[in-house]
């Protein structure tokens, strides 16, 4: 059922209402204007500068561990051919290098951006829930 052109949502916005002080502690962390000033989250959901920011910061520092995933990646992979262009008459070496020397260190890496990953939002999830 399409919504008529003419009704639009509006937003209703008034002075925050006074709220007697057991009923402050019964809704503190609860309701943003129960505790005298907005919490992160809140933040985020209303999409503010400052949420906005949160949401950045989380964002960067992922693309931080993956930036570091993948220079350590490159540094790994890319000097394989020249080292195997050296050692041309070394077949056998080459199977070797790529199916026991190079997965360990890629599995490694794998598990370290998985778990700096999940910390990272681990620590953005407590910066949000005030913990």
């Amino acid at each position: 059922m399409p919504q008529d052109p003419a009704e639009r949502r509006v937003v209703v916005t008034g002075a925050p209402r006074r709220t007697l002080p057991s009923a402050r502690l019964r809704s503190r962390g609860r309701h943003p204007h129960g505790s005298g000033s907005y919490r992160p989250r809140t933040e985020i959901d209303e999409q503010t500068t400052l949420g906005h920011t949160y949401v950045r910061s989380l964002m960067r520092s992922q693309l931080r561990v993956a930036l570091a995933v993948f220079t350590v990646l490159v540094l790994l992979v890319a000097p394989l051919p020249l080292f195997f262009a050296a050692m041309p008459d070394r077949a056998g070496l080459e199977w070797a290098v790529l199916g026991f020397c190079v997965y360990p260190p890629l599995v490694l890496l794998a598990r370290w951006y998985i778990r700096r990953a999940e910390r990272n939002e681990r620590d953005f999830v407590r910066l949000v829930e005030d913990r």
